[in-house]
């Protein structure tokens, strides 16, 4: 039954644990930068999605990559594509390929043999802690990680930017130089410091990234940030979000079922309603699906 609650999901993950190869997933004991994994290192797949998001009608949702091993990066996007085919979602994949690698044109084309594919992700910035262990930070400086950037846009393909907030210099000088790739920057942003001075200095990059028009802002993720967090913590950021790109480029995820180590689904999306009860229908429509199709090219 039809709640007339309608969302598309413009952020979410699956896996199965018998399909690939992820590592995260089968390390025990492991504490995340989003906290400690447990809880979900098991198998999620698109009857768990429908069964957290039940209270709304989900009519798209966009899979976002998940960390699989190395060489697994094609293995997921078909599994995902058999996922999609049959069980009509996800309806979009953003896949992973590691963009500084030599083999990553060939990588790219494997993926677009796949119909649901729209896009790239390769993390370059999860947390301080983390991102000093992994370098990711450093494929910023890349020039093939910069080329191949630019060709997914030739391709009419997105990226996926997941990065922090000390990043952003960096980060808005290589997407000026790419405009024609159109490119989601995931979960705010992730403003880690909610201190008065690092909220300012987190809006000052987002409104530096909102002035390059291909960037668009998923609002998502907020529970990695804080764990804790209620409407009225959140409130301030998700309004800066909206203010700053405008509804028209910014969309609702639920970075499930990562932040569900945090809330439930509901929880998550009856806060984005409240949060944008204020907004006229056109601007309320756009943050809970019209955004993600259009940006997503969902029917």
């Amino acid at each position: 039954m039809s709640t007339g609650r309608k969302i598309v999901d413009a952020h979410h993950h699956l896996w199965d644990l018998g399909a690939c190869n992820y590592p995260w997933l089968m390390a025990k004991g492991v504490k995340r930068f989003f906290g400690d994994p447990a809880p979900i290192q098991k198998n999620y797949l698109v009857q768990d999605l429908r069964q957290d998001a039940a209270q709304f009608e989900l009519e798209a949702s966009v899979h976002v990559q998940v960390g699989v091993a190395p060489g697994d990066e094609v293995k997921e996007t078909a599994w995902l594509q058999q996922v999609g085919d049959t069980e009509g979602l996800p309806s979009a994949i953003v896949a992973f390929c590691e963009l500084d690698q030599p083999g990553a044109p060939e990588v790219i084309a494997k993926h677009m043999r796949y119909s649901r594919v729209r896009g790239v992700r390769q993390i370059i910035g999860r947390s301080d802690e983390e991102d000093a262990q992994s370098g990711s930070g450093s494929l910023i400086d890349v020039p093939r990680w910069r080329d191949n950037l630019e060709m997914l846009g030739e391709l009419g393909l997105s990226f996926d930017l997941q990065m922090t907030p000390g990043q952003v210099g960096r980060v808005a000088e290589v997407l000026a130089k790419v405009p024609t790739t159109p490119v989601a920057l995931c979960h705010c942003g992730s403003p880690w410091d909610q201190s008065q001075r690092g909220l300012e200095s987190w809006r000052e990059g987002l409104r530096l990234l909102a002035s390059l028009p291909n960037v668009f802002c998923k609002i998502s993720g907020l529970g990695m940030f804080d764990h804790n967090w209620t409407v009225d913590s959140i409130r301030p950021i998700v309004e800066v979000c909206i203010d700053t790109f405008g509804a028209e480029r910014a969309m609702f995820g639920s970075n499930f079922p990562v932040d569900k180590l945090h809330a439930d689904y509901t929880t998550i999306w009856t806060a984005f309603e409240e949060i944008a009860s204020g907004l006229d229908d056109i601007d309320r429509h756009a943050l809970f699906a019209n955004t993600a199709r259009a940006f997503y090219s969902i029917d």
